[in-house]
C-alpha cells in the first residue's frame, strides 16, 4: 500500500502510520491486493488521492461518504468522483448534481471527475477506503474507520471554521467528534436513489457551506 500525499498531512497524521492498527491493516491490503480472488478499488497508488488533491492548509471542507464505487473503472480515491471518461455518471453522483443544480442553478458538468473540487480545498473522504469489486461494504471493519475516524478528530482540532458534509448514516455516526462550536456541521440521508428523496433532494449543502466560508472570510466553493 502506497502511502504518500501531500506533505501537509505527514505532520498531522504521521503518529497514525506506526500504530499497530494501521500496521495490521497495510498488510491486511497488501495481501488483498496481491491475491487473485478479487480485484480491490481503487488502485493501490490512489487510496490516499483525496489528502494529496486537498492540502491540509488549504481544507475547507469535508464530504464523508461510506467506502468507494465497487464498479470497475469508477473508484479513484476521491469520494463520489470518478474518472472523467466514466458514463453514465454513478446514480449516487448524479442525485449530487441534481441537487447542485436544483440548489445553485448550476448545469451538470461535463464529467464526473471531482478533483476540481479537491483542488479548490474540498476532502473527498470516505469511511472506509477500499472495496472489493462488486462487494460494497466488503472492506467494513478491516481498520479504515479507525484511520479516517482519526483524520476528523485532526481536523476537529488543528483547524476552525470547516464545513462537514455527512452524508448517510455511516457518516452521521461521526458527528460527536466534532466540536460545533468550530465548525459547520451539514447532515442529510446518502446521495444513493435508495434514501435520496429522504431528504438530501433539498438539503441545500452547496449554498449552505458557501455562506459558511463566505462569513468567515473565506473563498466559497465553485461546485
Amino acid at each position: 500500500m502506497d502511502v504518500t500525499f501531500h506533505s501537509s498531512w505527514k505532520e498531522i497524521l504521521n503518529d497514525e502510520f506506526t500504530k499497530p492498527y494501521f500496521i495490521q491493516l497495510t498488510v491486511g491490503l497488501k495481501r488483498l491486493y496481491s491475491e487473485k480472488k478479487g480485484i480491490i478499488f481503487p488502485k493501490s497508488n490512489q487510496i490516499f488521492r483525496a489528502f494529496d488533491l486537498c492540502p491540509f492548509d488549504e481544507l475547507k471542507v469535508v464530504i464523508l461518504g461510506q467506502d468507494p464505487y465497487p464498479t470497475r473503472g469508477h473508484a479513484h480515491g476521491l469520494s463520489f468522483s470518478v474518472e472523467p471518461y466514466v458514463r453514465p455518471f454513478p446514480k449516487s453522483l448524479t442525485n449530487i448534481f441534481k441537487e447542485i443544480q436544483s440548489d445553485l442553478g448550476k448545469s451538470f458538468p461535463s464529467n464526473g471527475n471531482l478533483e476540481r473540487w479537491a483542488k479548490q480545498g474540498v476532502l473527498l473522504l470516505n469511511t472506509v477506503l477500499t472495496v472489493e469489486e462488486g462487494k460494497p461494504d466488503s472492506h467494513n471493519g478491516l481498520g479504515w474507520e479507525n484511520f479516517t475516524d482519526a483524520v476528523i478528530q485532526k481536523i476537529n482540532s488543528e483547524k476552525e471554521g470547516v464545513v462537514f458534509m455527512l452524508w448517510g448514516s455511516k457518516a452521521i455516526v461521526k458527528e460527536f467528534m466534532i466540536d460545533k462550536s468550530k465548525h459547520l456541521i451539514l447532515k442529510s440521508v446518502h446521495p444513493s436513489p435508495l434514501s435520496a428523496y429522504r431528504g438530501f433532494f433539498g438539503c441545500k449543502h452547496f449554498s449552505k457551506s458557501n455562506e459558511f466560508l463566505l462569513m468567515l472570510e473565506k473563498p466559497e466553493i465553485d461546485w
